[in-house]
């Protein structure tokens, strides 16, 4: 197994920036845990990924770059195409997708790197990316334009698989909103795709966000023959009573990114804002990445229960190798909760890595 955190919790965009976010948070958090090797689940924004992709001598520089500083990248994260910390991202991050061929061609790109970064004992690499599209605007036009830059991202993957002789996979992400929001649509869409190169990424708190339990959910894609190629180890926001709570909910609202609310009883908004306005009953879950290890603002809690269960079910019946953690907004947290510098960022890291460390080595374990 490897477990990793993910880089999309900091803003740098180019290999300078990378590199110096390497010194400032990787290598504290590899040694607040005390090992010889922590891995990364990188995060490379659109120009970055190009010009890595077309300079090998570039990524042996950061190849040597993560190996002095005793860093793994298996996986990266292909869903945010750049500007992933801006002030205001919210709907921006589904573009392009994969109607546009600039979408398809990032994914390659992001392949083509992946290949030289990966340890030579890696089984395969792997992706995530945006499920298709956000739901609307769909139409039998798009979805065939779709179709066609997943059959050409399979052959791509294919052929560098032939240049390299390493296997890299993509896992297509089911979230709140998109075209692909449960496992139910990720098994119908993804039915006929190339399964040795495309899967699913599963996002534990999306899969919480979609009220699904794990093991019914595993069962739907193992129907489909649809692999989970990469984890992402995370926690929603839940609210079990939100009416009663709702002036601690809104300390979460905030301007960067969608909080997708989904209740138990059916009702849905593309926001937490929206659900405060339309009183959804509760009780909610809130796409909303919270601390691992830490408890929400009270009386909220979060989904930790579910990928508890979660992680027991895919270690006990998947091939899953991949297994990252990402929190990627402890920059919009509720003051209270928020890192005041960097090293408190690397410590909340540090501690998330800790508690997914520790419990699939339980599950390993039994």
């Amino acid at each position: 197994m490897h477990l990793s955190y993910c880089t999309n919790v900091h803003p740098a965009e180019d290999l300078a920036g990378i590199i110096e976010q390497l010194d400032t948070y990787a290598l504290p958090i590899r040694r607040r845990l005390g090992s010889d090797v922590l891995g990364l689940g990188l995060w490379l924004a659109a120009p970055a990924a190009a010009a890595l992709a077309d300079d090998p001598a570039l990524r042996q520089r950061l190849r040597h770059e993560l190996d002095a500083r005793g860093l793994e990248v298996v996986t990266l994260n292909g869903f945010p195409y750049e500007a992933f910390q801006a002030p205001v991202v919210k709907h921006a991050v589904y573009h392009p997708d994969w109607t546009s061929p600039d979408r398809l061609d990032y994914t390659l790109d992001l392949a083509r790197v992946l290949s030289d970064l990966m340890p030579e004992t890696a089984t395969y690499g792997s992706i995530s990316t945006l499920p298709l599209a956000w739901r609307t605007p769909w139409d039998p036009s798009r979805a065939s334009a779709a179709r066609g830059h997943l059959d050409d991202l399979a052959r791509g993957l294919e052929r560098i698989a032939a240049e390299t002789g390493r296997t890299i996979r993509v896992g297509f992400e089911p979230e709140p909103g998109c075209l692909i929001e449960n496992t139910t649509q990720a098994a119908h869409l993804l039915a006929d795709v190339d399964k040795r190169w495309l899967g699913v990424c599963l996002d534990l708190a999306h899969l919480a966000c979609a009220w699904e339990q794990p093991a019914a959910a595993l069962d739907r894609l193992a129907a489909a023959g649809v692999p989970v190629v990469k984890v992402q180890v995370s926690a929603a926001l839940q609210a079990d009573d939100p009416l009663a709570t709702e002036d601690v909910l809104r300390t979460y609202v905030e301007p960067r990114f969608l909080h997708q609310t989904r209740s138990a009883f059916g009702g849905a908004t593309d926001d937490l804002d929206a659900a405060l306005g339309e009183q959804l009953p509760g009780p909610w879950r809130i796409h909303y990445h919270v601390p691992l290890h830490a408890v929400p603002s009270a009386p909220l809690t979060s989904t930790v229960p579910v990928l508890r269960q979660a992680v027991h079910e895919l270690l006990t019946r998947t091939d899953c190798e991949h297994y990252d953690v990402e929190t990627y907004t402890w920059g919009v947290l509720p003051p209270d909760q928020r890192p005041a510098d960097a090293a408190g960022l690397a410590d909340g890291i540090a501690a998330e890595l800790a508690f997914a460390r520790d419990l699939m080595t339980a599950e390993v374990a039994r």
